[in-house]
């Protein structure tokens, strides 16, 4: 079944569409985080705590009068006391209001609910009940109320942060999800995400695959036809969303979730063999990771090893920058549990889109600006820091590197020499280290493309991120709708780049893989294998599809199919000739 609790008991059924970005059925009910309101979780409590609880409620709002009336004062004092600071004797009055609180407590004493969203499910009845009334007055004293329930909410979280206070297993709503949010949010509790913005490329559909979570974007104004505690399903294959399905509803997802099983069960006959086509070409089928526990998710996929570590999040999960002793448990930890495998770590990659909140002044345009290598280079000390931890790390397992935004050899040779100055202290210092077993550049950037047999003689292998590669070549911001049918990654201009890539680095005989989004993709794989990649590294939850992908393909096939996308044919050409051999290969992924 999909669900124990599979009964429709809070409504009718709604139906949205979106952009599924990660396969997967998930039903759970909602925990809505909107930019305008943050709702309170929803949970059944204990007989023993309901007097606490509403105890709870009563010192929140005496605390809450005590901050209406000091603003008051406030205001009378700025004001000279003509009048303004009468507008929070409305403020009061709500919480003075015995029915509404009477209401609260019978939630509480009948239905177990807890004081937040019991207090929160009777004041939206009632904000809900004044926008329906033809007054204006009445409907203006929507915000007046809305303001109290706010402070309310925030008093009874005593300091917690209310957005990321989910305590049940739930479908997360937001209208964006931001890295921050992913680096503060319960992932064991997460079931499935479901935005108002994004794409196929967005951070939300990227973390979505990574954890294996069902998702849909692109749902506009999602969060406003949304509540926390409703049941909500979540169908990241079509990109669906259904608010409180019915009995029917649930039923035919059943079927589907069935189906879906049947070829999770193949995969799973395929996690211990190895990702070879059928005609014998061997790739390295690797995961990207960016939290610890996700490793055994890697290896038990049948990953071989870490392509990408990103470090960027453990980053913004700290208050600063993380200490070397930090940074080296977490490395150890990582490479001991996939050993005897590689861990390949990629040095801090902050700025443009995952920079933390007030860390640097803006950027008019971040993109573009200070991100990536730039800013370990600019901060010597941060990125040695990080460098002596991946050395320590690395005495005891197979541990790589790679440094990420590379676009000059210059940059290169810099970061290499800043490495080189870490293993001399450790050296000085006495301290157990061992150089990194492979040290690479991620190519990201066409200027690294158009000079990689340059930056192919200074390193072990190449790792191409192609999200943000098709973005800069096709001077198209990939997470803006308005020009999202822009970003082309089979675009020929891309597909020329990636194949300069693979050629210079085989020529100075080194390996090339892939850990952008493109190697997730099983529309793209036939490409990406035609053109003579080494290694493709994707999201843990993906490497038993891929591998199953690979071990369906011909590689004479893939190559020869390669080779006219390097001709001049059009991206929807090149995308044709890639899903036509998919579906001959492997059509129970696709379907």
């Amino acid at each position: 079944m999909i669900s124990e609790d599979s009964h429709n008991l809070t409504g009718s059924e709604k139906r949205f569409s979106g952009v599924g970005v990660s396969p997967g059925i998930a039903l759970a009910h909602a925990f809505v985080r909107s930019n305008f309101f943050i709702e309170p979780d929803k949970y059944i409590i204990d007989d023993s705590t309901k007097d606490d609880e509403i105890s709870r409620l009563e010192h929140s709002i005496e605390e809450t009068k005590k901050q209406i009336e000091l603003l008051k004062n406030q205001v009378r004092e700025a004001t000279s006391g003509e009048g303004e600071e009468n507008i929070f004797d409305a403020h009061l009055l709500v919480l003075e209001d015995k029915v509404v609180l009477d209401e609260v407590r019978r939630d509480v004493l009948e239905d177990n609910l807890n004081i937040e969203y019991a207090f929160y499910k009777t004041m939206s009845r009632y904000i809900d009940a004044l926008r329906k009334i033809n007054d204006g007055y009445l409907r203006e004293r929507v915000i007046d109320i809305e303001d109290v329930m706010r402070r309310v909410l925030r008093n009874l979280s005593l300091g917690e942060k209310a957005e990321h206070s989910a305590r049940n297993t739930h479908v997360l709503v937001v209208p964006e999800l931001t890295p921050s949010d992913t680096a503060q949010m319960d992932h064991s509790l997460v079931k499935g995400f479901a935005t108002e913005v994004g794409s196929y490329t967005s951070h939300a559909a990227i973390i979505a695959r990574s954890l294996g979570l069902p998702a849909v974007v692109g749902i506009y104004r999602f969060c406003r036809q949304v509540h926390t505690g409703d049941q909500l399903l979540i169908d990241g294959y079509n990109g669906v969303v259904v608010i409180n399905p019915s009995t029917e509803t649930l039923s035919e997802y059943e079927l589907l979730k069935k189906e879906k099983d049947k070829v999770s069960k193949e995969l799973e006959k395929i996690i211990d063999k190895d990702a070879e086509t059928k005609d014998g070409r061997s790739i390295t089928l690797s995961a990207n990771i960016e939290f610890a526990y996700e490793s055994d998710l890697a290896k038990n996929n049948g990953a071989k090893g870490v392509g990408l570590f990103r470090t960027e999040f453990f980053y913004m999960n700290a208050s600063g920058a993380p200490d070397e002793e930090e940074q080296f448990r977490t490395y150890s930890e990582v490479s001991n549990r996939v050993k005897p495998n590689s861990v390949i770590i990629r040095t801090l990659d902050i700025g443009g889109d995952k920079l933390p909140e007030n860390s640097v002044g803006a950027e008019l345009n971040p993109f573009l600006g200070w991100r990536g290598i730039r800013v370990s280079l600019c901060r010597p000390e941060m990125f040695k820091t990080q460098l002596r931890a991946v050395l320590r790390a690395a005495s005891s397992a197979r541990i790589g590197i790679m440094f990420p935004m590379i676009s000059t050899l210059d940059e290169l040779k810099r970061a290499k020499e800043l490495l080189n100055e870490a293993e001399n202290e450790l050296m000085h210092e006495g301290v157990v280290y061992e150089r990194p077993a492979e040290i690479g550049a991620m190519i990201e950037v066409p200027s690294a493309a158009l000079i990689a047999d340059q930056l192919a003689k200074e390193v072990d292998f190449f790792s191409v991120g192609t999200n943000d590669l098709v973005q800069y070549t096709m001077a198209v911001d990939r997470i803006n709708e308005r020009v999202s049918d822009l970003y082309q990654p089979l675009n020929p201009a891309v597909v020329r780049l990636l194949k300069e890539t693979v050629n210079a680095g085989h020529a100075a005989g080194i390996w090339v893989g892939v850990c952008g989004e493109m190697a997730s993709d099983l529309y793209f794989t036939p490409l990406l294998i035609g053109l003579g990649f080494d290694e493709l590294s994707v999201g843990a939850p993906r490497v038993p599809a891929i591998k199953y992908a690979i071990r369906s393909l011909d590689y004479n096939v893939c190559q020869s199919m390669a080779a006219d996308a390097l001709s001049d044919i059009s991206p929807d050409e090149i995308l044709s000739r890639c899903k036509k051999i998919a579906f001959d290969s492997y059509p129970e992924l696709i379907g």
